[in-house]
């Protein structure tokens, strides 16, 4: 399993938000190259991005930020925020992003997945948010009817690379993954399925790590990582083993 650390992208910093709320963020690093570099050197394998202001704009904000982790590690990047066009998507893709992460789009324009998917095969992710089971779009700020399987068993056959899964009531608030929910999720796809929002600590890891054969490819921290409660070392060698 791969442990994605997490740098989310708010007026050129690293920030938390709890639950997704633009004004509950914490800064915990003003430069996010730098933050990359620390990533790299501490033995993580990728690095997920978000792009916070791009996800409610709609549109790519912090672009001179991304492109500078993109620019500072040999590490391959996921990169979600904002990307509603073939073209978003293939300016990433050239600035050196290894993956482009669709949420929004996956639920307002399925046909974008589809033509992403056959042009850049292995590098499109389904982004899929969910407060208490229904789909959230639009920086979380919208919440639709669609349930979760049912947006994720849309692109089954269409080539997605993953599905990152965030439990929105989760996120940020260090109350542990959704093991069940996202275990459940990945039984009834073949599409690998990445858990994200909640982590607190190893035991989410071991959770997870115990229902990897479901198709669970890794699992995204942030604030856990920053603050310490997850120890990279230890997390990073129970997922590898």
């Amino acid at each position: 399993m791969i442990l994605f650390p997490a740098i989310d992208l708010k007026d050129g910093a690293c920030v938390r938000l709890v639950r997704g709320e633009m004004s509950q963020s914490t800064t915990f690093n003003d430069d996010p190259a730098a933050q990359a570099c620390d990533f790299a050197d501490a033995g993580f394998e990728w690095i997920h991005v978000v792009d916070l202001n791009g996800a409610f704009a709609g549109k790519p904000v912090n672009a001179e930020a991304v492109a500078a982790i993109a620019a500072a590690v040999d590490l391959p990047v996921q990169l979600g925020g904002g990307i509603r066009s073939m073209e978003t998507i293939a300016r990433w893709l050239e600035a050196g992003v290894q993956r482009v992460i669709l949420g929004t789009a996956a639920l307002k324009d399925p046909d974008l997945v589809r033509r992403a998917c056959d042009q850049y095969p292995g590098r499109i992710v389904v982004g899929i948010d969910a407060r208490e089971g229904r789909v959230a779009v639009e920086g979380w700020a919208e919440t639709s009817e669609m349930k979760v399987l049912d947006l994720a068993m849309r692109f089954e056959n269409d080539g997605v690379a993953a599905i990152v899964y965030t439990d929105i009531d989760r996120d940020g608030a260090m109350q542990g993954v959704n093991v069940d929910a996202t275990v459940d999720l990945a039984f009834a796809l073949t599409t690998p399925v990445i858990a994200s929002g909640g982590v607190r600590g190893i035991s989410d890891l071991a959770d997870l790590k115990e229902n990897e054969s479901a198709g669970i490819e890794g699992v995204i921290s942030g604030r856990a990582i920053y603050d310490g409660r997850l120890d990279s070392s230890e997390a990073l060698e129970l997922l590898r083993n």
